[in-house]
């Protein structure tokens, strides 16, 4: 959510095959933006989807199971949004329309997305505030739209028949542990990786990890 291909610049340059970051701007529902992705997919592709990324993976599996060959999984959630969370999300677009995403984002950087030593890494912070900055309020309101609206996805876990993975910061505050375990019980054969010092952004917190993980599943 409000990121761009920046998130997964690591793992870009270390892949020896193409790599396509799907444009999530588009549109305020899950179903859509499946139905995007797919249309501009490969006929048959490995998907690495991290937080609304990875909530979005569901769905496409939901609609093409058949053309995805493996899945990773990261930070992300498998429930749908609770009636508290659907609330603050009210609040948030309000805000964001208002003039203050900036605020949003440099008020939620440190606490929530990051581990606790990566907190003044001002490269990582500078990446995440200019990408949701370039985004804009107008993204934030469909991606938050759309990852309010979402369906429950634990159902789906038990149904992912392909090699997958299940990747998580420990100290991740806004997917925890927790989720993670449930997902890598439920969907058969997935490996968890949880990774230490580590918080929401595994991709760009512990890229080296991330990378090597997702290398591993997709040789598989």
């Amino acid at each position: 959510m409000m990121c761009d291909e920046r998130l997964w610049s690591h793992q870009i340059a270390a892949m020896s095959v193409p790599v396509q970051v799907a444009d999530l701007s588009k549109s305020d529902n899950l179903g859509e933006m499946a139905e995007q992705v797919l249309a501009e997919a490969p006929p048959r592709f490995a998907l690495a989807g991290l937080s609304m990324g990875g909530i979005l993976a569901f769905e496409i599996w939901r609609q093409a199971p058949e053309r995805v060959t493996h899945v990773a999984l990261l930070d992300t959630n498998p429930h749908p949004d609770t009636p508290s969370k659907k609330a603050l999300r009210f609040e948030q677009i309000s805000a964001a329309a208002s003039g203050k995403l900036e605020q949003l984002a440099i008020e939620s950087l440190k606490p929530l997305y990051l581990a606790e030593k990566n907190r003044n890494d001002e490269k990582i912070l500078e990446t995440i505030l200019d990408m949701a900055l370039k985004l804009g309020p107008e993204v934030f309101e469909r991606q938050s739209l759309a990852v309010m609206n979402r369906p429950d996805s634990v159902p789906t876990l038990a149904d992912i028949s392909c090699p997958s993975s299940v990747i998580c910061g420990r100290e991740d505050a806004i997917c925890p542990v927790g989720f993670h375990e449930l997902m890598a019980q439920e969907i058969p054969d997935a490996n968890l990786v949880v990774i230490d010092d580590c918080g929401h952004l595994s991709s760009m917190e512990a890229p080296v990890v991330v990378t090597e993980e997702l290398m591993r599943l997709f040789a598989q």
